[in-house]
């Protein structure tokens, strides 16, 4: 029986160390690899990142566009048919929390309507897309918004 000490090694799984600096025979000798002067050739030292030696850089040549929303509203979003799930008939924050299909309750919440439902749930959410509204209400359901989209 094979044992471990007696395994061959993969072809090509060890590679001798490189020897620097070891004559001209070697192909590694004076300069190590390293080029003649300049940063690269120094100890100690690296250029930034993205640096291309002196050419104006990608991440400046390119232009800029667009900008961040900082008043953008993050839902966490929720299809109607993951409403199955949920046991009982009220479903809020608390509920689609308790279930997992949200994270959180801080973050508003979005139904959606992807999926089907056959029984009456009363939904309490932040915002709703008109076929899951349509889909909520045709089960016999109520829906009740939240937050800004109350007013």
């Amino acid at each position: 029986m094979a044992e471990l000490h007696d395994l061959p090694r993969p072809e090509g799984s060890h590679r001798n160390r490189k020897r620097l600096g070891r004559g001209p025979g070697s192909g590694t000798g004076k300069t190590s690899g390293r080029g003649q002067k300049g940063a690269g050739a120094r100890t100690g030292t690296t250029r930034k990142r993205g640096f291309e030696g002196g050419q104006m850089p990608l991440q400046r040549r390119i232009p800029k566009r667009g900008f961040t929303n900082i008043h953008r509203i993050e839902y966490q979003l929720v299809n109607v048919g993951a409403l199955e799930r949920v046991e009982g008939n009220e479903v809020n924050a608390e509920t689609l929390r308790d279930h997992g299909l949200v994270r959180s309750t801080r973050k508003p919440v979005k139904l959606l309507g992807e999926g089907e439902i056959d029984r009456a749930v009363n939904v309490t959410v932040d915002r709703i897309s008109e076929s899951a509204r349509s889909k909520i209400e045709a089960a016999g359901g109520s829906v009740t918004l939240i937050g800004s989209a109350a007013e």
